[in-house]
């Protein structure tokens, strides 16, 4: 079984361009273990972002749209006020993970696209605690097929003192990896890990490093 460890933060943009050509990866890998590890691209920033930081963000948006055809609604990140801090999102897939230990591990990868969605795409404030949990909710209801989970009981979760502990493992174990920019993906492969792809890139690209690690190690 093909086994991957993905590092990202779901408020970082070229993580959310990366989103389809990873799945396009995991669709021809139907058996893959797909380990979703936070990264803390901006965590615990407390500043509001000015004109220029928000010109300088937008910035890297233009180019990942161009690249990757995926949707931005540019204004929702010159909200008054705004701070952005990725703790809060990265926690929010980890609460996540931790509710829903028992679903496939490609769970966790809709839970993050969800909140990617929802920031780019639809100007939402995934700084918000509620607004983070009403999203993870759906996501994970929508893939359980029911309704097993609930906001309040995954904002308890989300507010725990555990949970933010975990997050914060998530980042050091990250930087233990020597992971420095985001998206990176890893290969499990004979008791090592083998970077396959450290920023974004294509499913091509992908399935051809994934072919020479398998091959050479």
């Amino acid at each position: 079984m093909t086994h991957l460890i993905y590092i990202a933060d779901p408020m970082c943009s070229w993580c959310y361009g990366f989103g389809p050509e990873l799945q396009a990866l995991l669709d021809s890998l139907p058996e893959a273990r797909l380990d979703v590890v936070l990264g803390g691209l901006r965590a615990y920033n407390t500043e509001a972002s000015d004109a220029a930081t928000a010109e300088m963000i937008l910035g890297h948006w233009r180019h990942v749209a161009g690249a990757s055809g995926l949707p931005f609604t540019m204004p929702g990140l010159m909200r008054p006020g705004f701070v952005y801090d990725t703790e809060p999102a990265c926690r929010a897939v980890v609460a996540a993970r931790t509710l829903a230990d028992d679903m496939p591990s490609q769970t966790m990868l809709t839970v993050l696209r969800a909140i990617q969605h929802a920031f780019y795409a639809e100007a939402q404030d995934v700084t918000d605690l509620r607004v983070l949990a009403q999203i993870c909710v759906n996501a994970l209801n929508t893939t359980a097929g029911g309704a097993a989970f609930d906001v309040e009981s995954f904002l308890e979760t989300l507010s725990a003192t555990m949970t933010m502990a975990e997050t914060r493992a998530d980042f050091e174990q990250s930087q233990r990896w020597g992971i420095r920019g985001f998206p990176a993906l890893l290969l499990v492969h004979q008791e090592g890990l083998h970077l396959i792809a450290s920023g974004y890139c294509k499913t091509a690209q992908l399935q051809a490093m994934l072919r020479q690690v398998q091959e050479v190690a």
